[in-house]
């Protein structure tokens, strides 16, 4: 009877081991109603409301104009020509896949950058994994021009998963690459057309079908780009669990049955890892149900109902670095920051590290003020919604989208935010010691029946004298001055 049994569990055995375990079962499955049940918005990105990440690569080498100064440098008459020739040599001798054992990295930490950004507050933060020039941050199986590969030779988007998760931020990889792919190879009159980043040309590298340098330059077939495409962000996906992915602008040069694949496998690991992730896409090159809209260098010109991200840079210029970077001040990002929040938006703010892996100091220290201002007055941005209207004051924008002009705010500005029973007056710069200022959206209509039960400004110890009239809200700024940024009031509503 003994061997019989041992037959029998011989047999169970084997028919078990030939016959492949079923699949582990997907949550989303792939068509666009399926994923339409995903909350594109999770709970910790509605909190977060500012976040910082970087242009940083290859790109940053040659320090010269701006981020498309590697496209440029192929165009005959432009001064990014004319640089890299006198500096380097002709385009067609010394390529932009030259600069490759220039990018060392050899001052990069990446537990000093994520310290860095606990400091300015951030509470989300990562780097651009690949830009529109081809060159990818990780180390990629599929695209051979990339830093664990070739010139740090480093896992750069692997140290900085590791060091920001550490710091309990959430982490970021954003890509750029669809612009990458060359789309008028043949067309002679639209070679300089820019949907494609590096322009065609049969005399430079732009026009190489070597195997390896096209997949720099972009000049490949479609299908084949496609197929990287998906390929690349699966890699990253699997390697570094991002919190957030981010698109840059021509994400309609891919099909949407590709994009339908990326969304689906994205959204199933992060319901394997039980944490919500966030989309986003420009002007409207994925479905709102399952990604956010991001605005660069723009805003919602009011509060909307629908969260949202917009992108903006600490230079003036260019996103990457270069030798003649001008910065902005922190009180010109932190209206900004103020603003968008309390239009239901979050901000990420661009930096522009050098190739060797420093942050400058003037960008640090720009960092270092959002930070100090942030510790101030934090509550009133962090965790917050906005309130019945988003703010009143002589300074709007006029318009919502992106590329917006820059806005000079005054402390007759004032926007809105709320948490819990607080409302939040934050008045954008000081008025001034021992003034009365009267606020009109804070009025009998707005607050609905609540009643104030308590005013206070924040970082001050005066007791604060107040009044609700049929005119708005009357305060008295107490008689020290307070040179911050932008100012808060918090009234404690019933």
């Amino acid at each position: 009877m003994k061997s019989n049994h041992l037959i029998l569990f011989l047999s169970f055995l084997f028919s078990f081991c030939s016959h492949p375990k079923a699949p582990v079962s997907e949550k989303y499955r792939e068509n666009w109603d399926s994923l339409a049940s995903y909350e594109e918005a999770p709970e910790w990105f509605r909190n977060a409301k500012f976040g910082i990440y970087y242009h940083w690569g290859l790109l940053s080498v040659p320090a010269y104009a701006n981020d498309w100064h590697p496209r440029n440098l192929h165009i005959e008459g432009t001064d990014d020509y004319a640089q890299h020739v006198a500096t380097y040599g002709h385009p067609s001798v010394f390529g932009y896949h030259d600069f490759v054992p220039m990018f060392r990295a050899d001052s990069f930490d990446a537990e000093n950058w994520a310290d860095l950004f606990v400091r300015a507050g951030a509470r989300f933060s990562g780097v651009v994994a690949e830009h529109h020039d081809g060159w990818s941050n990780w180390d990629s199986q599929i695209n051979p021009w990339n830093a664990m590969k070739m010139g740090p030779k480093r896992d750069l988007v692997g140290e900085l998963e590791r060091a920001i998760h550490g710091k309990n931020l959430k982490f970021v990889t954003t890509f750029h690459m669809a612009r990458n792919l060359q789309i008028y190879q043949q067309d002679t009159a639209n070679w300089l057309n820019d949907k494609s980043y590096f322009p065609y040309h049969p005399d430079l590298y732009t026009s190489s079908t070597d195997s390896v340098l096209r997949m720099l330059y972009g000049n490949l077939p479609k299908e084949q780009f496609y197929q990287n495409w998906l390929g690349k962000l699966q890699e990253v996906i699997d390697q570094y669990s991002p919190d957030l992915i981010y698109f840059d602008g021509e994400l309609s040069k891919i099909p949407d049955s590709v994009k339908l694949k990326f969304v689906t496998y994205y959204l199933n690991h992060a319901s394997k890892k039980d944490k919500g992730v966030v989309i986003t896409h420009k002007n409207g090159e994925l479905p709102g149900e399952v990604s956010l809209m991001d605005l660069e260098k723009g805003r919602m010109d009011d509060k909307t109902d629908y969260f949202w991200l917009t992108d903006e840079t600490i230079a003036h210029g260019s996103w990457s670095y270069t030798e003649t970077l001008k910065v902005k001040p922190a009180e010109e990002i932190i209206h900004v920051l103020i603003d968008i929040v309390s239009k239901n938006g979050v901000l990420m703010l661009n930096i522009s590290p050098k190739a060797n892996g420093t942050i400058p100091g003037d960008q640090r220290q720009v960092l270092l003020d959002i930070g100090k201002w942030l510790k101030k007055y934090g509550e009133a941005i962090y965790d917050t919604r906005p309130w019945v209207v988003y703010g009143e004051g002589p300074t709007v924008l006029g318009a919502s989208g992106h590329f917006l002009d820059w806005k000079t705010y005054t402390p007759e500005d004032v926007r809105f935010t709320t948490r819990g029973n607080y409302l939040y007056a934050i008045l954008m710069g000081w008025p001034g010691g021992d003034r009365q200022v009267r606020i009109n959206s804070i009025n009998a209509n707005h607050l609905k029946g609540k009643a104030i039960q308590d005013v206070v400004l924040l970082g001050s110890e005066e007791k604060v004298t107040w009044e609700l009239t049929e005119k708005g809200f009357l305060f008295t700024t107490p008689d020290q001055d307070i040179n911050d940024a932008a100012v808060v009031v918090r009234l404690t509503l019933d």
